[in-house]
């Protein structure tokens, strides 16, 4: 029981202790707690405008990023339109050039069939002279024979 006693009495100066009212305060201190006060909340309205701008910046930079990154997208997509569309000129060409290669081509085919034919005409012409020619030869050897012989036998009979 005496250590009960000793825990009350202990508990009693405890309370005695925290229940007594503060010294009053000098007018120095409440100065500068209103100083303090003030200062405190000039920080916050600071810090609360800092704030204000910082996410107006935010916004701005991430506004003018998606801009510049539409303009970029448009940019790319016209760049493209125009490579597509040179492309398609260019294959375009490619077909004119390789159907003016081919026209080319089949009139030289054509071109060459036709001189081949002519030579081929100018041969057998020639065959033909030369047939003639031989049977001409031959015919005048056989009237040189035959007028040799007349002869022989004209003078023979003499």
């Amino acid at each position: 029981m005496n250590k009960f006693i000793a825990v009350l009495i202990a508990g009693l100066f405890a309370t005695s202790v925290y229940a007594q009212a503060p010294a009053p305060a000098t007018p120095a201190a409440v100065k500068a707690e209103a100083k303090a006060e003030k200062a405190d909340a000039k920080a916050v309205k600071a810090e609360a405008k800092t704030d204000v701008k910082a996410d107006a910046k935010v916004a701005n930079a991430e506004a003018k990023a998606a801009k510049d990154k539409a303009a970029a997208d448009a940019k790319a997509a016209k760049v493209e339109a125009k490579a597509a569309k040179a492309k398609a000129k260019a294959d375009a060409k490619a077909v004119k050039a390789k159907a003016a290669a081919d026209a080319k081509a089949a009139k030289a085919t054509t071109a060459a069939d036709k001189t081949a034919a002519k030579a081929d005409a100018k041969v057998e012409k020639a065959k033909v002279e030369a047939k003639g020619d031989k049977a001409t030869a031959k015919a005048d050897t056989a009237a040189v024979k035959a007028e040799g012989k007349a002869d022989v036998k004209a003078a023979t009979k003499k």
